[in-house]
């Protein structure tokens, strides 16, 4: 067999790392569905990310109290490329946040699932199509 079915092994990677990263999301909002509380939070900044091609990703940046009396602010971890109104800074929005760790949190109605789901199905691509067509070329040598 020569080596050039090493090659292969790239895609298996990075389906593994996508896959990895869905899935990571998806329990992570599972998580906070069940043992999550909501707050009411304010829009108090936008962190701005560059991309690699110099694309700007705001994040913005929700301040809220715990049922413990802690102040909280963080920044979302999903940017998106424009702000509406409705997370503009100053703007009253809706935290889900884990009451043992709030960082951990989500901003309702910004923070979705859709792109966890997205990694996962196309890791999950990867990785099976990989693994079948390695094996394939094991089994026929």
């Amino acid at each position: 067999m020569e080596r050039a079915w090493l090659f292969s092994l790239v895609p298996f990677v990075i389906g593994t790392a996508f896959l990895g990263f869905g899935a990571h999301g998806l329990r992570r909002a599972r998580v906070l569905g069940r043992v999550g509380v909501t707050a009411r939070a304010r829009i108090v900044r936008h962190e701005i990310r560059r991309g690699e091609e110099g694309a700007r990703f705001h994040h913005p940046v929700a301040a809220w109290t715990t049922r413990d009396g802690t102040a909280c602010a963080y920044a979302s971890r999903f940017g998106r490329g424009t702000v509406g109104g409705r997370f503009g800074v100053g703007a009253y929005v809706t935290v889900r946040y884990d009451p043992k760790a709030p960082h951990r949190f989500v901003i309702e109605g910004w923070d979705s699932t859709v792109v966890d789901r997205l990694f996962l199905a196309l890791g999950t691509v990867l990785t099976v199509g990989t693994a079948a067509v390695v094996l394939g070329r094991l089994l026929t040598l």
